[in-house]
């Protein structure tokens, strides 16, 4: 909270959403977070709130509220993650309006919906919905996996590929583990485990496991798709930042008609010798 004696101006505004249990949070989570990012002090008081803060600081948050009332919610519920969305839009000066803003839909899956929590994460599923190659490049937990293993159960649930293709290079991070005991896929395994991870979070584990049986979900190496050709799938290459310049032209050959590539990348950890 801010110091009241420090702030330089004070407003109280009438807003809908001063009530609203997602723009509060669980004991003031999100107004403490929207205080933050603000650089003000939130008060609720009834149908109000009280602004204090930096004299620029409480402006743009007056206008910030006040486009608040703008933002449809299209047919679902306000989420705590909108606020913050709606806030990102102006902030980045994205849009002036935020009437003309949709908000993000969630990925339905029969386990579970999942619904982007920033307007980047947004955009990147924006993209996989319109786009047949994208690459997502961020930093480790930004959600480039999941949100990409999230789309591709979306779009094989709604029948627009026919099976998933997860891949990433056998590629160790810094250590040198040696030969691994087991047949060619339990020595591949543990390079794959982060796939895996994602999918049964995502799938239930009987509906994962029988995917993988039937092999409409492949979990495999990279190296093992050369001289493949890949027709209407749903292809996501992880940790590309690993791979090599032929591997890379190598996966981009292998896609072939009505297919999808997600390509994910963290650039600050290349583990290529």
């Amino acid at each position: 909270m801010i110091n009241p004696a420090l702030s330089s101006d004070m407003e109280k505004i009438e807003h809908p959403y001063a009530s609203n249990s997602a723009f509060i949070g669980v004991l003031d989570k999100n107004i403490k977070k929207l205080e933050k990012r603000m650089g003000i002090s939130l008060s609720i008081r009834g149908n109000s709130i009280i602004l204090n803060g930096p004299k620029e600081k409480v402006e743009f948050a007056k206008y910030y509220f006040d486009q608040l009332k703008h933002f449809e919610n299209k047919g679902r519920p306000f989420q705590a993650e909108d606020f913050h969305i709606a806030l990102d839009l102006l902030e980045n000066g994205q849009t002036n309006d935020l009437g003309d803003f949709t908000l993000p839909k969630p990925l339905n899956l029969s386990h579970k919906s999942v619904r982007p929590k920033s307007l980047n994460q947004h955009n990147y599923i924006q993209a996989i919905k319109s786009n047949d190659l994208v690459f997502g490049i961020g930093p480790a937990g930004t959600g480039k996996t999941y949100l990409a293993m999230a789309s591709a159960l979306s779009s094989l649930q709604n029948k627009e590929v026919n099976r998933i293709i997860l891949t990433r290079p056998a590629v160790e991070a810094g250590e040198k583990l040696g030969f691994l005991p087991g047949d060619l896929q339990q020595k591949v395994n543990p390079y794959l485990r982060p796939l895996y991870d994602a999918l049964y979070d995502l799938a239930p584990s009987e509906q994962a496991t029988n995917l993988l049986e039937k092999g409409i979900i492949e979990i495999a190496p990279l190296a093992f798709m050369r001289g493949r050709t890949l027709n209407s799938a749903f292809i996501i290459l992880d940790e590309a930042q690993n791979t090599t310049k032929e591997q890379m032209k190598m996966l981009l050959t292998r896609t072939g008609f009505d297919s999808k590539l997600i390509i994910t990348a963290d650039i600050t950890q290349i583990d290529l010798p």
